[in-house]
């Protein structure tokens, strides 16, 4: 095992919210989107002052000290294919681990990255959790500073793979939950594959930055129409999050 670095924001021994069962997080430095919905924007910056320094073999230490009580590891942000190579090795690690194989590996993502960077990840990741903020392209932009079109293909691409765990769709209010803008993005899902799992996250200000401080919050009757709009474009998987995703 070579001793390849990563910056790192924060490490998580036990959390049920970062994909199924109870997992190990592990939340990467810097992100390649500038979102003002991110709950973690301290981990947008490549460097940062909070950021710890560690090899694979010292996370998958603490990921040993977390046995028996964890089902997997998922790696999260920041945005962690920005570490793909990191990734990688730590995947593997845990693959060939006698104690830890039986863990499931899963990249929590936005999804802002090429083909080859999955490619390179596919045998040793067992699931991609991936964030999907617009369809629409300057929507997109609005949000997170960047185009959706690798964002678009990540999707395409990892459901080819047999990788996509689930979409996961971050609605605010006003800006990107109109009843138009959410048909055409469960149509656009579905034709991607038909039993596609979709989660909504839906937008609370804490944490947030800058005017979307003023943004409004996701109510109950949203809520209620986001379920009956996706439930009536036959989306056969839908759930619902807490906070929206970093």
């Amino acid at each position: 095992m070579r001793a390849r670095h990563a910056s790192v924001a924060d490490v998580v021994p036990f959390s049920w919210v970062d994909g199924p069962g109870n997992r190990f997080v592990h939340f990467f430095q810097g992100c390649n989107f500038d979102c003002l919905a991110c709950h973690n924007p301290q981990t947008i910056p490549v460097r940062s002052p909070r950021a710890t320094t560690y090899t694979v073999a010292e996370v998958v230490a603490r990921i040993r000290c977390s046995m028996p009580y964890i089902s997997g590891v998922t790696v999260s942000g920041g945005e962690p294919t920005l570490h793909h190579e990191f990734v990688g090795e730590l995947f593997a690690a845990v693959k060939e681990d006698d104690e830890l194989r039986g863990l499931t590996t899963f990249i929590d993502s936005n999804g802002n990255a090429s083909r080859d960077v999955w490619q390179s990840l596919a045998s040793v990741t067992d699931a991609v959790m991936l964030d999907f903020k617009a369809l629409d392209p300057g929507k997109h932009r609005e949000m997170t500073g960047e185009t959706n079109d690798l964002v678009k293909d990540s999707i395409v691409y990892l459901t080819q793979l047999g990788l996509l765990y689930e979409v996961r769709l971050l609605l605010v209010p006003g800006h990107n939950d109109s009843d138009a803008e959410l048909r055409r993005t469960a149509q656009w899902l579905l034709s991607v594959d038909p039993d596609i799992r979709i989660k909504i996250n839906p937008f609370v200000s804490h944490g947030v930055r800058g005017s979307a401080r003023q943004w409004r919050e996701v109510k109950d009757d949203d809520k209620a129409r986001y379920r009956s709009i996706l439930l009536g474009e036959s989306v056969r998987h839908l759930t619902f999050g807490g906070a929206g995703p970093t």
